[in-house]
């Protein structure tokens, strides 16, 4: 550092200011210092700086899968933000959503140093009598259903549902079936259980839902069995790719969407609105989960103060082309 200062022709503190990113250096002085950086291949040492500051700048992020479309831009929001923050992450993948798995993931935080970790997990897996968090490490948990034992970001999945669903009683359909996702899924759980609420408080009978695995695969074998059904007018299907297979089994035992079938997804997805036909679906604002989840986070970092409690994402209804008004026979029946 002292090289790179007196090369620069400024002060070591300047060139502290210049690697950490602070925005109050002249433009021309950065310049200078970034070049002197540059040509003594200056890299500025983290243990010691982690030993000076008594913070490591970096987020550990505990996940079960890197397949799902909400944890894949859920973990890109959380590193954009922590980029502009001055923090890098740290990412484990929990191969199996077991009490053993958790537990190995924390300790291997705990061995990486980091000052605050993100979980992207059912906190039901959290055992507070096996997994003992690192000391002073700060935690938010995102979509799950946590309590007062964290903080927790989460989309709002009742109200997202609740809008899907009254969408279609809206459009003057008797009921609305539902594709779930697995029993063990706290957002599927929470999707479904707002979908069973909305329809009792409409007096609309509720049929027994079907379950998938979130895959378009599981998504197509529960589209086959709600088309034999001639009485299935309207679908909320918990997640998009479901909705997907979904709408290619009914074309495949010709029943048209949204002539016949009206299908309400969740997610929105990039390529939702590609569908044939484009389909209506529930927003989620998987960037701002994960912009939140980094803000809270640093904030019990910086303020040295556990949080808990829920803060909630705003959902939006997405009217596409998969809604209609039921057949005019269903709406005699």
């Amino acid at each position: 550092m002292a090289d790179v200062a007196r090369m620069a022709g400024v002060s070591a503190q300047t060139v502290s200011r210049v690697a950490n990113g602070h925005p109050g250096v002249v433009e021309d002085t950065r310049t200078r210092v970034l070049a002197a950086m540059a040509e003594l291949d200056y890299r500025p040492n983290s243990a010691a700086r982690a030993l000076k500051s008594g913070t490591f700048r970096t987020i550990g992020v505990i996940l079960f899968s890197l397949a799902t479309t909400g944890n894949v831009r859920t973990l890109e929001a959380i590193a954009t933000s922590a980029a502009a923050q001055g923090y890098a992450i740290t990412v484990i993948p929990v191969a199996a959503p077991t009490q053993g798995g958790v537990h190995g993931a924390f300790t291997r935080l705990g061995e990486l140093a980091v000052d605050a970790i993100i979980l992207l997990m059912e906190v039901h897996l959290l055992d507070v009598a096996r997994v003992n968090l690192p000391p002073g490490v700060k935690v938010v948990v995102a979509d799950s259903d946590a309590g007062d034992a964290y903080a927790v970001v989460d989309t709002d999945q009742a109200d997202g549902t609740r809008q899907a669903v009254q969408h279609l009683l809206d459009l003057g359909h008797r009921t609305v079936h539902h594709l779930a996702g697995p029993e063990s899924s706290f957002a599927a759980e929470r999707r479904a259980v707002a979908w069973r609420e909305t329809l009792e408080r409409a007096g609309r009978p509720v049929p027994e839902p079907e379950r998938g695995d979130w895959s378009p695969a599981s998504g197509y074998e529960a589209g086959r069995r709600l088309a034999e059904d001639d009485d299935v007018t309207a679908v909320f299907v918990a997640n998009d790719q479901m909705a997907l297979g979904l709408v290619r089994a009914l074309h495949d035992a010709g029943r048209r969407v949204p002539q016949d079938v009206s299908v309400v997804g969740f997610d929105d997805l990039p390529e939702s609105s590609e569908f044939l036909p484009p389909l209506t679906t529930v927003h989620q604002d998987f960037a701002e989960v994960g912009r939140r989840c980094v803000e809270q986070v640093l904030r019990q970092v910086h303020d040295g103060v556990a949080e808990t409690g829920t803060r909630l994402v705003p959902t939006r209804l997405v009217e596409r082309a998969s809604t209609a008004p039921p057949p005019a026979a269903a709406t005699r029946r």
